[in-house]
């Protein structure tokens, strides 16, 4: 166990399962200390009595990121009042709603958009003063390969809500560089995780024209679950070795993109070159809008 006076204080949000349950363990493994929060009191009561040796490096909080903001500052505020400090705050709390994009509206992407992007950016607006106190930290934002691999039906929302997230996280570590306060996007690809494929198909604007594409995506995400091919696990692991420059991470500066899973390396590669090649393919029209 390590010294509390050198160990980190983890403020994590989405607990209950999937990596930010792993980086609770991960986290309190290094002898790190973890504010666990939850959006209901049944899921904090079992991480509780998962880990009945760790009382004295382990909190919990119930926090919905989908609360107005001055609720989520509260919470915040408590939570630095633990311990004097947040060392690392993880945005993991997220949710994934499948259906086609024509069909969504804006009332299920803006319920999309609540708890991935809105609701990190207040958790870092409550988070980031305390930082720039403190004179360091680390934000950690989860984000995912499907903002880069679009093309699968169903996913519009979901990744859209990734891309969005992916890019506030981007502007932030440049305004954030030079205050010794990092950035981490984590770009996973599949991974076994609890709940991720638990919210149903959605279509309030139903669409007949689409009806045989549908049970085409309908049986393509019922084949999902079980066939993932990473490891959440180690990637948890992973995640906490980067933050902590420790392990694979040990003497490299800390990365702006954490991509993990072979899947996800390859969607983001061929993103890459088709990007790429349409550029090259496009050059004489691209270049020739400038003024002369």
């Amino acid at each position: 166990m390590g010294d509390d006076r050198n160990s980190k204080v983890w403020l994590i949000t989405g607990t209950s399962s999937g990596f930010g349950k792993r980086m609770v363990r991960d986290a309190l493994a290094r002898g790190d200390r973890v504010i666990a929060t939850a959006r209901n009191v049944t899921n904090l009561e079992d991480l509780d009595a998962k880990y009945p040796d760790s009382q004295n490096r382990l909190r919990f909080l119930l926090l919905d990121v989908t609360s107005p903001y001055d609720s989520i500052k509260r919470t915040v505020e408590e939570a630095i009042g633990i311990w004097g400090r947040i060392d690392v705050l993880v945005n993991n709390a997220g949710i994934g709603l499948p259906g086609f994009a024509e069909e969504l509206g804006d009332e299920y992407l803006r319920k999309q958009f609540e708890p991935n992007v809105f609701g990190v950016a207040k958790m870092n607006t409550a988070v980031l003063p305390h930082m720039h106190e403190q004179g360091s930290g680390t934000i950690v934002i989860i984000g995912s390969r499907s903002a880069w691999k679009t093309d699968v039906a169903g996913v519009g929302a979901y990744a859209a809500s990734k891309a969005a997230v992916h890019a506030y996280a981007e502007t932030l570590a440049h305004e954030l560089k030079s205050l010794n306060i990092g950035v981490l996007i984590v770009e996973p690809g599949a991974f076994r995780t609890e709940n991720i494929y638990n919210y149903p198909w959605t279509s309030p604007y139903h669409s007949p024209t689409l009806d045989a594409l549908r049970e085409q995506a309908l049986a393509y995400w019922r084949n999902v679950p079980g066939r993932q091919p990473g490891d959440p696990d180690k990637a948890s692991k992973v995640i906490v070795d980067v933050v902590r420059g420790e392990g694979p991470a040990a003497g490299k500066e800390m990365p702006l993109w954490l991509v993990l899973g072979k899947d996800a390396e390859a969607n983001i590669r061929d993103k890459v070159g088709r990007v790429l090649k349409n550029l090259d393919e496009w050059a004489e029209v691209v270049r020739g809008t400038d003024l002369d």
